[in-house]
């Protein structure tokens, strides 16, 4: 019998959020927990960029191999440089 492992796939944008459990062969990818969720096609114009992933909230890759209750993010494009956003912010005040 194969060894199976509960992995958490979310994804957020402002207002809306998604999470969806999927249950993998032990030994999956970041990128099989994200094909596995059907986020893609539940998301109108997700693009998935593997540098744009995380398992808990680091930086990980499409091949990372997962453990049982990990949570896989998927990160968005970043709207404004935090640093554009600090000085913005500084000329306000």
């Amino acid at each position: 019998m194969v060894e199976r492992i509960a992995i958490e796939v979310v994804y957020a944008e402002p207002g809306r959020q998604w999470l969806h459990q999927v249950s993998l062969p032990a030994g999956s990818t970041v990128m099989q927990a994200i094909e596995a969720s059907g986020i893609a096609a539940a998301v109108q114009g997700l693009q998935i960029d593997p540098a744009r992933l995380g398992v808990f909230s680091r930086k990980a890759g499409p091949d990372d191999v997962l453990s049982n209750g990990d949570r896989v993010e998927i990160y968005r494009p970043l709207t404004l440089d935090p640093k554009e956003a600090r000085r913005r912010r500084a000329h306000e005040s």
